[in-house]
């Protein structure tokens, strides 16, 4: 019931804009965004997908969100295309997209498996801006997910280039991708860059490197990773549990091997 209350509610609102345009008065842009809002929680992307080009048309900026609304609404309708174009005519009306409309979109396409076509808009808006830490990761996992580590490798390199530290966000994205193609050793180097860099490990962190470990075949590796939290000390109380419940809970030595790991570090 509350739903059709809002639908009609929604009718009623779209015939009072257009009672005002027949009245000779035009919608602004608050008008614009409150109703391509609402079209949005009523799932109407076409509509709001019109409403929106009405109003790019008549000059009116959309604000970042209110794109990333329709985008989002778009791609989960699965009209991943339509989103594609609305942000090519966002760059015609010289209302460049920012990070958070091209991260949304890049997340996106990378869903749909759409790889080389998120990495193709990234590099079309590096062109005119500054891409953000957000708008990398965006990309990274996604690259990692479809197993393009190579290609996510230089994406790595050039956002360190453009000045933008990995976060613990960033390092768990490659992580997750190495453990993924069963090759966890590699993700045990790229901890052991983390903690050289000293971006703090979280649990995520943990628990995607021994469970790649361990799905892997590669349990000998697990103390290693442990030995290597305790020895920086950047081990949260969550990291801890983990560690505690995993370990002792799946190894057949685990207490042996979490009091020799105690007093290796102790020493």
């Amino acid at each position: 019931m509350d739903g059709y209350i809002k639908q009609e509610r929604l009718i009623d609102a779209v015939k009072v804009m257009d009672d005002m345009e027949d009245n000779g008065v035009e919608p602004n842009d608050v008008t614009y965004g409150v109703m391509i809002e609402g079209l949005c929680q009523g799932k109407k992307s076409g509509e709001a997908l019109n409403l929106l080009d009405d109003m790019l048309e008549r000059k009116y900026v959309p604000s970042s969100s209110l794109c990333c609304k329709v985008i989002d609404l778009l791609c989960e309708e699965r009209k991943v295309e339509d989103a594609c174009e609305l942000w090519k005519r966002l760059l015609k009306k010289n209302c460049m997209p920012d990070n958070a409309i091209s991260s949304t979109l890049i997340h996106w396409l990378c869903k749909e498996g759409k790889i080389w076509e998120a990495k193709k808009l990234f590099d079309e808006f590096e062109r005119g801006s500054i891409p953000s830490l957000l708008t990398y990761n965006t990309l990274i996992a996604g690259l990692c997910e479809n197993g393009e580590l190579t290609q996510a490798g230089r994406l790595w390199d050039d956002m360190e280039e453009k000045g933008h530290e990995p976060n613990a966000f960033t390092y768990n994205i490659l992580i997750k991708g190495f453990c993924k193609i069963g090759n966890a050793k590699e993700g045990i180097r790229v901890l052991e860059e983390m903690l050289d860099k000293k971006c703090l490990p979280n649990k995520s962190t943990f628990s995607l490197l021994i469970e790649g470990l361990f799905e892997s075949g590669k349990e000998g590796e697990v103390s290693k990773v442990v030995s290597m939290a305790m020895a920086s000390g950047d081990v949260d109380s969550d990291s801890w549990d983990f560690f505690l419940t995993r370990i002792i809970g799946t190894l057949d030595n685990g207490v042996d091997t979490l009091d020799r790991l105690l007093v290796e570090n102790a020493t």
